[in-house]
């Protein structure tokens, strides 16, 4: 069964609290009224069945949505299942299933510490740097980390992709392959640059930013995860503003995700860059960053 949605980490930087502390009480962190994006679109919270009514209303409630019983008007669904809590497109012509979080198995197996992301943020031998991931989206990236034994903070800003990612930790923590990775990883919901200068534990020897991708002007469609993604929270035209924050608070390294042959975000240079099929990790090291910007 579902658990019941705990509290999300956002104001305070505070580690997402396991399975038995979580209360039953509702308690948002986000400012009361508030838009959840500015590109919201209709969306409502359904139960699936009457076994999982309450923990859609306690779901809609924290995130100041209606829980429906009809899908009159709605483009999407925040869908509370037996299993877990997914998002569903009601309007979405290309079709395609549910998008939700999750994260699953053991730890990584060797031959994972040579894949890009890994080289991209220093995990090499028994190094496992701390890991802020300030673009969380669906946590796919911080999962890999957790697994290759990093401590990581996430950050999203959509409370909508923030509930999915908190859902999947919940899960996580009840799953005994699962359980000792999801300790090592903690949920912030925010805007990642007020976080990152309010900033009051210990920096962050990486931080990784995976700023929406740009469109492409022929060629398929983005895959369904991104184009709902896209309808919540929008293009990331702060991303250049997000890695000046992310330079003054890293310790060692910044690393932006990217398409293998888009340009570099606006901003300092990269120091080097790490690539694979598809994309492109483009690292910063922080010493030379804040040289520049003095």
């Amino acid at each position: 069964m579902l658990g019941s949605p705990g509290n999300f980490a956002g104001d305070h930087l505070r580690p997402l609290r396991p399975k038995k502390q979580i209360q039953q009480t509702i308690s948002p962190r986000f400012p009361q009224g508030a838009p959840l994006t500015t590109t919201q679109p209709p969306l409502g919270v359904w139960a699936e069945s009457l076994d999982v009514q309450s923990v859609a209303q306690q779901w809609a409630a924290r995130l100041r949505l209606p829980c429906i019983a009809s899908a009159e008007g709605m483009s999407h669904l925040l869908v509370v299942t037996a299993e877990r809590l997914e998002l569903r497109a009601l309007t979405d012509p290309t079709g395609g299933g549910p998008v939700f979080a999750e994260f699953s198995g053991g730890a990584a197996e060797n031959w994972e510490r040579g894949q890009p992301l890994a080289k991209a943020v220093g995990v090499k031998g028994g190094v496992t740097p701390s890991i802020l991931d300030a673009t969380a989206g669906l946590g796919g990236d911080a999962w890999i980390l957790a697994r290759l034994g990093c401590a990581v903070t996430l950050i999203e800003r959509s409370p909508i992709i923030a509930a999915l990612l908190e859902d999947a930790l919940q899960r996580a923590q009840r799953d005994d392959e699962a359980a000792p990775l999801a300790t090592r990883m903690r949920l912030l919901a925010g805007d990642a640059r007020e976080l990152m200068a309010q900033w009051s534990d210990e920096p962050p020897d990486v931080i990784t930013l995976d700023p929406m991708f740009p469109e492409k002007k022929k060629g398929a469609l983005p895959n369904k995860e991104m184009r709902r993604l896209k309808q919540l929270v929008g293009d990331d035209a702060d991303a250049a503003e997000t890695l000046a924050g992310a330079l003054q608070l890293a310790g060692k390294r910044v690393v932006v995700k990217r398409p293998l042959k888009a340009p570099p975000l606006d901003g300092p240079k990269p120091g080097h860059a790490i690539s694979g099929r598809s994309t492109r990790f483009d690292v910063y090291h922080v010493a030379n960053s804040k040289q520049v910007n003095s």
